[in-house]
């Protein structure tokens, strides 16, 4: 069965700056990206869109560090915040989030989905361990622990159930969960996560710097391989570049063999196919396309899911045309569809000494190795 489309709401309107830095701390860096930003990649994959909740302040701040999500100006107060970010949802389900819990790993989001199933609330918390006290200044008693625990988020409901709590709500809350249950929603707990800790303090900002430089760091290499034959025609597109030649190169699209492949290793990284599965050459709307397309969505895929694209290395396997007069611009080509300095960016070519293929002038072979990085 197929799950209910998803949304996460980020609330990241706040103006809290208890944790330093001069800035509130969704915008602070963690290790080399702004909190938030590493919130919004927490959830790349795992839901079908992402709204980010700003203060009006923070807008150009916002396009730059979150290209492509959706933004909407919040309220007064969180609750203010998420009734506006609620507004703009489509999704059956929503999932609403701190954005200074940046380190929330994707099995707690998975569990507060798969809750989704059967409840119309779910949230992550940690059983309370500690022994509590109460007092002021000196112990004056003992509380019982059991049953107590700890909030976290994401806190997900059924989008329409949780929209009209917040409508009916008199006013501020701690939680959403909260909001929900005084509207009668019942909510499943699930596990949470220490790494879904909050940053309120410069203490936790020290602890979440350990946490994403202590290893968390998802390193992909994905490989690329591709062929397209000559036919009729008077220039080869490679790597974005028209080549002048005495034949083309044919295929569904306009058969750059060069982008193709390096679009496929793109996929390969992410475990998502290649150009076929997200391009099926059985749809007419592809005969013909100019393939920066497709580099395109696979440099887009890798980005939304939170990975900078760390190098490209393609080398193109062909007796002619002479790829070496060509091979700078095809570098800036591909650097330019990517959104990479092109230092980033190795287009070469070899042959194959007159053998196979390639060798008896059939056509044009490429393989390409990408490496992408998500800190």
């Amino acid at each position: 069965m197929d799950r209910p489309t998803a949304t996460a709401l980020i609330v990241a309107a706040g103006r809290g700056t208890r944790a330093g830095g001069g800035l509130p701390k969704q915008w602070r860096d963690l290790a080399g990206q702004p909190v938030v930003a590493r919130s919004v990649a927490a959830f790349a994959g795992a839901v079908d869109a992402v709204i980010v909740v700003i203060h009006p302040e923070d807008r150009a701040r916002a396009e730059a560090a979150l290209p492509g999500v959706t933004l909407v100006e919040g309220g007064a107060t969180r609750s203010d915040s998420v009734r506006a970010g609620l507004a703009a949802v489509k999704t059956e389900l929503v999932l609403i989030h701190d954005a200074a819990r940046p380190g929330v790993p994707r099995a707690v989001i998975d569990r507060v989905l798969a809750a989704l199933d059967a409840h119309d609330g779910a949230a992550p918390a940690l059983p309370v361990t500690d022994a509590l006290w109460r007092g002021d200044g000196v112990v004056e008693g003992v509380a019982e622990r059991s049953g107590l625990w700890r909030a976290q988020t994401p806190q997900g409901f059924r989008t329409a159930a949780i929209r009209a709590a917040h409508a009916a709500h008199p006013g501020a809350a701690a939680d959403d969960v909260e909001v929900a249950r005084a509207a009668g929603i019942a909510v499943a707990i699930v596990a949470g996560d220490e790494a879904a800790m909050k940053i309120t303090g410069p203490e936790d900002f020290a602890r979440a710097e350990r946490l994403f430089a202590g290893g968390g760091m998802d390193i992909r290499v994905g490989n690329g391989f591709d062929v397209h034959r000559f036919g009729p025609g008077d220039h080869v597109m490679l790597c974005g570049v028209a080549v002048p030649f005495g034949r083309g190169l044919q295929g569904h699209s306009d058969a750059d063999v060069g982008l193709h492949t390096i679009a496929d290793a793109i996929y390969g990284a992410l475990a998502e196919g290649d150009i076929g599965t997200h391009f099926p050459p059985s749809d007419p709307q592809w005969k013909g396309a100019e393939s920066h397309v497709f580099l395109r969505h696979a440099a887009g895929l890798a980005r939304d899911r939170g990975f900078a694209i760390g190098n490209v290395d393609a080398t193109l396997i062909c007796e002619a045309p002479k790829i070496g007069p060509h091979a700078a611009a095809m570098r800036d080509c591909v650097a330019a569809i990517m959104g990479l300095e092109v230092g980033r960016v190795s287009v070469k070519a070899t042959t194959t000494e007159r053998l196979g293929f390639a060798g008896r002038g059939e056509g044009i072979a490429c393989q390409a190795t990408v490496t992408l990085v998500r800190p």
